[in-house]
């Protein structure tokens, strides 16, 4: 069969299970839109003002389903402003895929109008920089873009269309659905040595990070934390994978860190870290734990090798994916319950707040929020130290 390759793009897209785009229409990918109008719906695009609007849309649908978000840009000023997106993503280990127009192949290298080198652009600030030359490597490509973008560390990739490959006529086969690849699971001699140093410790904390966790993953750890009665904490930009309302949730180590989540971090002996690459908000800078042999015994499991021992080394890591770790857990117990009773009530003090001096008391505002909104509400905020509020 005979089509286009902006055709064979969105049937690509379609089969690996995207269902919808979000973006800022640009001449340099009428093809793809047109190929998405002809679907008679099955593929919506989401039409938003900013090319950095779009770009966090589709972060936040990669955080909130752990598939990657999809997002449309054209060439030039559309993909910087989208950068703010991509970067995001990128810290936040978020999968996403960005489709870029891009000058036509004939005038590459000669600074067209609003050319731009997206290998060289974006090669530190998505996972993966990609140009598509030939329309018949368009399936190769997007399935090894939906790939690198879920597995290992997730992320943003970016794969930049020529208008001019979009709109040529392929009879390359489409994907016919999107490769599997479970999650590493971890062996049982390093799930015997997990056991034991967390039965040794006197005072351990679990550290919740990544976006990949699934409902049979969340429940798996928070029955684990629960039945160990393990104080949790989430890192910064992943409280909502603990449930906050558990009697082991004491709080988040992010922007504006709790003094109380501070000190558990500080007062911890053995540390349980799941899904998180220590980044600059959960280690308060890089101070709360020891660079690079923490004092405190530390377990860091990851589905990336890449991220453990990258700043600080473990006792013991474990490249595993969030879900399959989770889910070989088993309880142990110890002589910690006042730890993490004290953990918890220091994060429940922390609503009772003193009036704020200010025409806008925030705490109170924070505690209206509370009594007002729906449980399934979804909150979203900038990074700064406003964000301290919300979290």
């Amino acid at each position: 069969m005979i089509r286009h390759a902006g055709h064979l793009l969105v049937d690509c897209l379609t089969a690996l299970g995207a269902q919808k785009a979000f973006g800022v229409p640009g001449e340099s990918y009428l093809a793809v839109l047109d190929a998405m109008h002809a679907t008679g719906g099955r593929f919506d695009f989401i039409n938003c003002r900013h090319e950095g609007g779009a770009a966090f849309m589709a972060a936040a649908w990669g955080k909130l389903t752990g598939q990657p978000g999809i997002c449309m840009v054209t060439r030039g000023p559309g993909v910087t402003n989208a950068s703010i997106g991509i970067h995001t993503a990128m810290q936040d280990s978020v999968p996403m895929i960005v489709l870029v127009g891009q000058v036509g192949r004939h005038m590459r290298g000669r600074e067209a109008f609003q050319e731009i080198d997206y290998r060289a652009v974006f090669g530190t600030v998505a996972k993966w920089a990609v140009e598509v030359d030939d329309a018949a490597r368009l399936p190769e490509i997007l399935a090894r873009a939906w790939k690198t973008a879920l597995t290992g560390r997730p992320g943003p990739v970016v794969v930049a269309l020529p208008e001019d490959m979009l709109s040529a006529p392929t009879d390359a086969v489409p994907l016919a659905g999107p490769g599997v690849y479970p999650e590493p699971e971890p062996g049982a001699a390093a799930m015997a040595q997990v056991h034991d140093i967390l039965s040794e410790a006197t005072h351990p904390l679990i550290l919740v990070g990544g976006c990949t966790w699934t409902a049979a993953g969340r429940q798996a750890l928070q029955t684990f934390a629960e039945a160990s009665d393990i104080p949790a904490a989430a890192v910064f930009r992943y409280q909502d994978q603990f449930d906050n309302f558990s009697p082991c949730f004491c709080g988040e180590a992010g922007v504006g860190m709790m003094p109380n989540v501070r000190d558990l971090i500080r007062g911890a002996d053995t540390i349980l870290a799941i899904g998180n690459r220590f980044g600059e908000n959960s280690t308060d800078g890089w101070t709360l734990l020891d660079v690079p042999v923490p004092a405190q015994r530390l377990i860091h499991v990851h589905p990336s090798d890449a991220e453990l021992g990258k700043i600080y080394q473990p006792e013991i890591g474990i490249v595993a994916g969030v879900n399959a770790f989770a889910d070989a857990l088993r309880p142990v117990s110890g002589l910690w319950a006042d730890w993490r009773a004290a953990a918890r009530a220091a994060w429940e003090g922390g609503f009772d707040l003193p009036a704020q001096p200010s025409p806008v008391d925030m705490g109170q505002v924070m505690a209206h929020l509370q009594k007002v909104l729906p449980d399934d509400v979804i909150l979203t905020n900038g990074a700064g130290n406003f964000a301290a509020w919300p979290n």
